[in-house]
């Protein structure tokens, strides 16, 4: 049940933060234009990397380490305050480092300068404990506090191109004030540090394993928005950066899972539990692929008239990025659950690694000649192509330990649904007016034909969820 309630806790966040943009995305887009929101996502991209080497890959290794040790809190004290003071110095160099590319910096200063905050965001960042020891309640209930409060800055102080600064200083110190207030939580888990007891560096090594995915990961996301700045102009960085935005807000519903598994099949794991893993596993495939099909398709269905409508007709290049990006929905969907739910739990580092690093490394290679070929869609076509690579790997290497029969079992069947589902979706989008009600009713219309299609087709999710329910009346019946 403790799975299940983090898991809603997460989808209900995950909604939130699909809900929350979709309210500011077309106000923020007519008011900054094209060329604000390029900027901002350039300079944005460039502090990235900042934070991206000063975290060294925290936010997972702690994560699963806390996990490993939440049942010892002397322990648990250790290697919260170990992780901390370590991720607090790499972080100061980065921030020292960042201050002097400023210095000698000439273009877009001030954006730079109010975009460093974030770095100090990244300073106090211990979402990753709370991870680690399940509770995802209070990092949800603070993060939508925060950006319900970040809304409202929005819509009241933002009014004009000449805003820009300012949209981006609401947007950094939202992130500063979220990170802060989690601190006051951990004295229900941790004692003070034991300044004698503390070893530091024991964690930059296996910190260092995971940051090398994790810079691959975030590569290619960051220099795709460089490379599309100079090889076509800002603007093209902003379409590139807003498809993103929409398909990865909704694929955050399906990855949702590996933030709440990691820590769960770590723990198993670190008991001796290695049949759980597994079954885990094929739990999780199943239902990562049942959910990611239809947001892939539904996507794709309204993407091009979703787009001009959305953001302004000034955006409409953003429909195709987003038609094309939609593949990496089901793609990240299955390297979420290989990756991060089985491979990192089970220490498989190396295997991650090289997965995701081949990813970056083939869209580095691709994504020029791509974009020369097919302009701004050429960049997405590589994302596609990167995480296609990433999967397959990921799959290749796991071979002799899992069953790709039972892995795949019903994901045929979710394709059928589906595709039927776009076809219907997609041919409402094209011949009608599109509008909120339309946008409404082509949800709608796509949920409940996925839904009868699957009782049509009877994927074996049906009898897990049927299973669930009967657990949950007699938990309910138990307690009456």
């Amino acid at each position: 049940m403790k799975i299940i309630k983090n898991y809603l806790y997460n989808v209900f966040y995950q909604l939130f933060i699909i809900i929350a943009p979709l309210i500011t995305m077309p106000y923020i887009s007519r008011v900054l234009g094209p060329t604000g929101v390029g900027i901002n996502s350039y300079t944005n991209s460039i502090v990235q990397y900042f934070i991206l080497f000063g975290g060294l890959g925290v936010s997972l290794y702690g994560n699963r380490q806390v996990a490993y040790v939440r049942d010892d809190r002397q322990k648990l004290t250790n290697t919260f305050w170990e992780i901390t003071f370590m991720r607090g110095f790499t972080m100061g160099g980065a921030l020292i480092i960042f201050y002097l590319f400023l210095f000698l910096n000439h273009q877009y200063q001030q954006a730079y300068l109010i975009q460093s905050l974030l770095i100090w965001a990244a300073l106090f960042d211990i979402s990753w404990f709370f991870q680690g020891m399940e509770n995802f309640r209070v990092t949800v209930l603070r993060n939508t506090l925060v950006k319900l409060g970040t809304i409202i800055l929005l819509f009241t102080c933002i009014k004009g191109p000449q805003d820009l600064i300012k949209y981006i200083l609401i947007l950094a110190l939202s992130q500063v004030l979220g990170n802060l207030t989690l601190w006051p939580y951990l004295r229900n888990y941790i004692d003070r540090p034991q300044w004698h007891k503390l070893q530091l560096w024991q964690h930059l090594g296996p910190s260092l394993a995971l940051f090398i995915p994790q810079i691959a990961t975030q590569l290619y996301l960051i220099l795709n928005k460089q490379i599309l700045r100079f090889v076509i102009d800002v603007q093209a960085s902003g379409f590139y950066d807003d498809s993103d935005k929409i398909v990865k807000m909704l694929l955050a519903i399906v990855t949702a899972t590996g933030t709440v598994m990691l820590p769960h099949v770590a723990n198993s794991f670190a008991k001796g539990n290695k049949k759980s893993v597994q079954r885990f596993l094929y739990q999780m495939f199943d239902f990562v692929s049942c959910l990611a099909v239809p947001l892939m398709f539904g996507i794709a269905a309204i993407s091009l008239k979703f787009a001009p409508w959305f953001f302004s007709k000034r955006f409409t290049a953003v429909g195709p990025l987003m038609m094309i990006e939609s593949m990496v929905v089901l793609l990240i969907a299955w390297s979420n659950v290989i990756g991060v739910q089985y491979l990192l739990p089970m220490h498989r580092n190396r295997d991650y690694t090289v997965s995701v690093t081949l990813g970056a490394i083939l869209n580095i290679i691709i994504s020029v000649p791509l974009i020369l070929w097919l302009g701004i869609n050429g960049s997405m076509v590589a994302t596609v192509l990167s995480e296609l690579a990433v999967t397959l790997y990921q799959l290749w290497v796991v071979r002799h330990e899992v069953s790709f029969n039972q892995l795949f079992k019903n994901v045929g069947k979710y394709l059928i649904a589906g595709s039927l589902m776009f076809i219907i979706v997609f041919t409402m989008n094209m011949r009608l007016t599109f509008n909120w009600k339309l946008l409404l009713l082509e949800i709608m219309v796509g949920i409940v034909v996925y839904i009868v299609l699957l009782f049509v087709l009877r994927p074996t999710i049906l009898r897990l969820l049927a299973q669930f329910k009967q657990r949950l009346l007699v938990t309910h019946d138990n307690k009456q």
